[in-house]
């Protein structure tokens, strides 16, 4: 019980400090908007359907948002994803222990949880994946217990949580294609072999169905058909995977394995894998996890069109519980202090140093280089957007204003609607793309005597024939190529009005 209070503390620590030091990500903006719209009107409550989105952790998002109002929402956004990665950190707990019955082996895969730059950078995001880790690794906790069980409330559970998982994200669906992975773990040595196989069946029929029916709410709105368009923006379909099939396979299977190994850190990585090398106990628990993390991977891999390193976070966790034994395992068969105290050092230093700076400065954490240019370095990051902010609030506070921004979905406008839509003196319209030509909407502001702003996000030139007077200017990370940029629309514009 103090092990398990020692790890929450630790995990507190290491996931609310200097929480929204790290400026607002285009997809966070989206989700945090899309909530707070739903938060306050009922008939909204599907609204992540528009863009194909499953709900689950904006309906979350939303009931705190309204338990916490007056919070900073960004802050809120990512601490929706700090609970789903404490759920995740009790399931990597209660699945390594299940597994292995250890309780050494259960600790340690939860220190390695709390430590591991990968899980420690999405639990700070106000991202679904976090909640893609909790929901994915309570499936494998229960589907485990249903093998060895055989119980109809194992598996009434188990398709609640699948179903959680599939009103999350589609990867949801995964933990219920992998359910056959755990018979693995199924006893074919004992008498009735046959009549406890059929009985198992009848019970994963029944966490499908559980699972459809849960589902099955998303119906309910007439968006519902966009989820499937969306999927194969991401992944090809069966058609289109045909003529040329396997094409991608080594390519993005190279980029996901050093993705994963960055991650991780080497030598977390290189400890998952030492059972391949070396003899361990509990050979099937261990091939189960393998599975779990290889079949997703090596699908991905083959059929995804568009790839992030945040698609294989929850296939990473497997990993990190093998890793966990692994660990275990070799500094427990050492008998000489020194030697056993420089292994865990090589084990967790370089986790603790890179999730050190992910926590005390997160533009300088040395994290992937494709996550860099989401996050950090270029036009999805949120670099300049709390000084906007900040200025028009204050220009709001004197009169009337009217904000124009580059684009109307994403960073821009919704990062600024976040703060600033429920002010009475501002207006925010999005335009794109931005014409050669001043648009009549700013002309119509003007003559509502408002002062009318416009914010650059993508775009690094102004519109040459639009009258503009920078007030300032804000880098994406080390780029000093990229930058948000604010104007006011010059006065000569209104006096050639008249």
């Amino acid at each position: 019980m103090v092990g398990i209070l020692g790890l929450v503390v630790l995990y507190f620590a290491t996931r609310l400090i200097n929480l929204t030091a790290l400026p607002i990500f285009t997809d966070e903006a989206i989700y945090i908007r899309w909530s707070q719209i739903g938060a306050r009107d009922a008939n909204w409550r599907f609204i992540s359907l528009t863009d194909g989105k499953q709900p689950m952790f904006t309906w979350i998002m939303m009931v705190l948002l309204r338990v916490f109002d007056g919070f900073d929402p960004l802050y809120i956004g990512r601490f929706t994803s700090v609970l789903s990665g404490l759920a995740a950190l009790f399931g990597v707990v209660c699945v390594t222990h299940e597994l292995f019955r250890s309780k050494k082996y259960a600790f340690a895969a939860g220190f390695l949880y709390i430590i591991m730059p990968f899980t420690l950078w999405y639990d700070r995001m106000a991202l679904y994946d976090a909640m893609v880790v909790s929901f994915s690794i309570w499936s494998l906790y229960f589907a485990v217990r249903l093998v060895k069980s055989f119980r109809l409330d194992m598996a009434l559970l188990l398709g609640l949580i699948l179903g959680g998982g599939m009103l999350n994200k589609t990867s949801g669906f995964l933990s219920l294609y992998l359910l056959p992975a755990t018979l693995i773990l199924f006893d074919w040595k004992k008498k009735n072999r046959m009549f406890r196989l059929v009985r198992w069946f009848i019970l994963v029929l029944i966490s499908a169905a559980v699972s459809q029916v849960a589902y099955s709410v998303l119906r309910l709105s007439p968006f519902f058909h966009i989820v499937g368009q969306k999927n194969n923006v991401f992944v090809f379909t069966l058609s289109e995977w045909m003529p040329q099939p396997f094409r991608f396979l080594a390519g993005n299977l190279r980029g996901m394995f050093d993705w994963l190994r960055q991650y991780m850190t080497l030598p977390v990585f290189l400890a998952a894998f030492l059972p391949v090398f070396i003899r361990l106990p509990k050979t099937r628990e261990r091939l189960l996890l393998y599975a779990w993390w290889l079949i997703p991977f090596v699908g991905l891999a083959n059929f995804a069109k568009i790839l992030y390193p945040r698609f294989i976070l929850f296939m990473s966790i497997p990993l990190l519980m093998i890793a966990a034994q692994s660990a275990v395992f070799v500094v427990s068969s050492i008998k000489k202090p020194l030697v056993r105290a420089g292994i865990i050092g090589i084990l967790v230093l370089p986790s603790l140093y890179i999730s050190f700076i992910a926590v005390r400065s997160p533009k300088e954490a040395p994290i992937p280089l494709s996550d860099r240019y989401q996050y950090i370095d270029d036009w999805p990051a949120g670099d300049g957007i709390s000084e906007v902010v900040t200025y028009l609030a204050a220009q709001a506070k004197l009169k009337q204003v009217h904000i124009i921004t580059e684009g109307t979905f994403g960073l821009l406008p919704y990062a600024l609607e976040i703060y600033l839509v429920d002010m009475p003196n501002v207006v925010i319209t999005g335009i794109w793309p931005l014409p050669d030509d001043v648009p009549a909407v700013i002309y119509e502001a003007m003559k509502e005597e408002k002062d009318v702003y416009l914010v650059l996000n993508e775009s690094q030139v102004a519109p040459e024939n639009w009258p503009l007077v920078r007030i300032g200017e804000y880098q994406k990370g080390r780029r000093i190529d990229r930058k948000l940029r604010l104007y006011r629309i010059g006065t000569m514009l209104a006096r050639g009005m008249d």
